[in-house]
């Protein structure tokens, strides 16, 4: 077939199959128009899951009849200087969007600048463009899209349902009114007005409230604010604590220079970021914003402006893992407010069914061992302990309350119940904690510093230990004996199918040397040993470490429980273990007294 010129009309069908993919496509191109306009209100109203109606109202700048004219042809902006492409300072650059839309749909505009006495409009229909004609509106623009892919009916049927389209439409808005928190939006999907999110304060409050609002509270309550700037390179935003996380990465929010984006490199150090703190098959809640010179960064790599391309993409990758990395050090022992939220929920609903099967009678002294009554009751308020519990038996000797002031954030420890959880009394409720998960983390951090100051020191085994293994589980071992030496195990392959354990970490004291080599040889085996101990070594530690803490079922002495306390309020990442679950969960007293009806 010979080559020919594309008509003007196809030209545009194909650009509007890049730009315009869905429904929430075109709302995010209009939108971006109101925001690069300057607007500091925007509504936008659909119906038909976006395929009837979009319309996108601004107080933005307006448009004078010329502009007006040249907005609807292919590859006209006011938005690009010097047609500088590595110099993109707004979210609109290419001129396409609208003679896109144009070519697919019945698309009218509606303009109107503050110094005129009254407003223009146009109209495009599926490629035709009518004559610009007088119109009344105030200042600012009113873009509406009718019969979306009408030109091109084949692209109906790759549509999803009306919910998933609308849920689509949300997802957008709310992610350009993150970025935007000064500018007051709405949403109307049909007849329900979908989202009302009023212009919030400059600033780092005025983002937390944005934040807030598309989040949630929980977000609000245990997010931590990080801002700083590295080489030219300002990151700022939230971070959630790594116990509020979900299974999915829906409330992951990545901004570059204003930008929405789904930036591999970002999301990659954003995992490496929280490492080990939140479990597999976790994901953390954030909302980070990336500024720097506009020509450090590519945003024209990808039709829909989705993906960026850093000029130094180690310094952007170093910077985010750094910043994540401090603030969640400097965060140290604290745990998310979810914790406490969820046991209350438990306690709530336990109580609730159980009511209606329970008839009043006199209340009967519980039979606690001797003196136990006087020292740990009042801190126990609230707990639901079954009647039928051996409560005698699955309680440590209670804790002197003398000696020890509840004067501490995770405060003083009055007993330990099951052989399990430490009940600790605070100044203003009470704390539980997990005692082994806590020692995990605690070793585990121990054994990092030694690490960064020399190497984890070692133990000889009075006997060498032979551990059996698969061919390939002591195979991979081997391969990485001289990196887990570094971490404090001395091992060489015996035989095809064994190890031969010299030395183990110190810091584990008597542990079972088969167990900890055991775990070891699936980790290194299903993660490889190729860059262990760099890609990791988090896991491999956490590994080891969990060997070496306080095991569940451990009665502990009064002395030993506080010290594990206080070392937990001086450790930094205290609050999860090293599998990403909560070492801890604190109630106030008010949250007790909520229990029991007194509030």
């Amino acid at each position: 077939m010979a080559v020919r010129q594309l008509t003007a009309e196809t030209i545009n069908r194909i650009a509007a199959g890049e730009v315009v993919e869905r429904p929430a496509s075109v709302v995010k191109e209009l939108v971006e128009n109101a925001i690069d306009a300057g607007a500091r209100e925007i509504e936008i109203v659909t119906a038909g899951s976006g395929l009837s109606l979009i319309r996108v109202t601004d107080d933005g700048s307006g448009m004078d009849a010329g502009d007006l004219v040249l907005a609807v042809e292919r590859h006209a902006t006011s938005k690009l200087r010097d047609e500088d492409l590595f110099n993109i300072t707004t979210l609109g650059f290419r001129g396409e969007a609208l003679p896109s839309i144009g070519s697919i749909a019945h698309l009218e505009i509606r303009t109107r600048q503050s110094a005129a006495g009254h407003g223009i409009g146009i109209v495009v229909d599926r490629g035709r463009k009518e004559e610009v004609r007088p119109a009344a509106l105030n200042p600012g623009t009113i873009v509406e899209v009718r019969d979306l892919f009408s030109a091109t009916p084949a692209r109906l049927k790759f549509m999803k349902s009306e919910r998933a389209e609308n849920l689509a439409i949300s997802e957008m808005v709310k992610r350009l009114a993150m970025a935007n928190p000064e500018i007051g939006f709405s949403l109307t999907t049909g007849e329900r007005m979908g989202l009302r999110l009023p212009a919030c304060a400059p600033g780092p409050e005025g983002l937390l409230a944005r934040l807030g609002r598309i989040m949630g509270r929980e977000f609000m309550a245990d997010a931590l604010a990080l801002d700083g700037t590295r080489e030219g390179v300002r990151l700022h935003g939230f971070v959630g604590l790594p116990t509020l996380n979900r299974p999915d990465a829906g409330l992951q929010f990545l901004f570059v220079n204003g930008r929405p984006v789904r930036d591999r490199l970002l999301l990659g150090a954003l995992r490496g970021a929280y490492g080990d703190l939140v479990p597999k098959g976790r994901h953390p809640l954030v909302a980070l914003f990336v500024e720097l010179d506009a020509r450090h960064v590519d945003v024209n790599v990808h039709p829909a402006k989705a993906e960026v391309r850093f000029r130094d993409a180690g310094a952007a990758r170093s910077l985010l893992v750094g910043g994540i990395r401090e603030v969640l050090e400097r965060a140290g022992h604290r745990s998310s407010a979810e914790g406490g939220a969820r046991m209350l929920d438990v306690l709530a609903r336990r109580n609730e069914m159980s009511a209606p099967q329970q008839s009043w009678s006199p209340p009967s002294r519980p039979s606690y061992s001797a003196g136990f009554a006087e020292s740990v009751q009042a801190p126990l308020a609230g707990l639901a302990v079954e009647p039928s519990a051996p409560v005698a038996h699955d309680m440590a000797p209670p804790v002197s309350n003398e000696g020890e002031s509840a004067d501490h954030p995770l405060g003083a420890a009055r007993a330990q119940l099951h052989g399990t959880y430490i009940v600790a009394e605070t100044n203003d409720g009470i704390v539980i904690v997990d005692q082994h998960a806590a020692h995990e983390r605690l070793v585990l951090e121990r054994m990092k510093a030694m690490l960064a100051n020399g190497g984890v020191k070692r133990q000889g085994l009075l006997i060498p230990e032979i551990v059996d293994l698969d061919a390939d589980e002591a195979a991979a071992l081997s391969e990485a004996a001289e990196q887990l030496g570094e971490l404090g195990l001395a091992l060489e392959q015996f035989g095809t199918s064994a190890v031969l354990v010299r030395e183990t970490p110190a810091l584990l004291g008597q542990c079972d040397v088969a167990a900890l080599v055991k775990d070891l040889a699936r980790e290194v085996l299903t993660e490889g040993t190729t860059g262990l101990l760099e890609a990791r070594l988090d896991a491999i530690l956490g590994t080891i470490s969990c060997h070496g803490s306080v095991r569940a079922g451990r009665r502990l002495t009064g002395p030993e429980m506080n010290a594990l306390l206080r070392e937990m309020e001086a450790t930094p990442r205290a609050g999860q273990c090293n599998h990403g679950r909560p070492t801890y969960v604190s109630l106030s007293r008010a949250d007790i007294e909520r229990l029991f009806g007194r509030r």
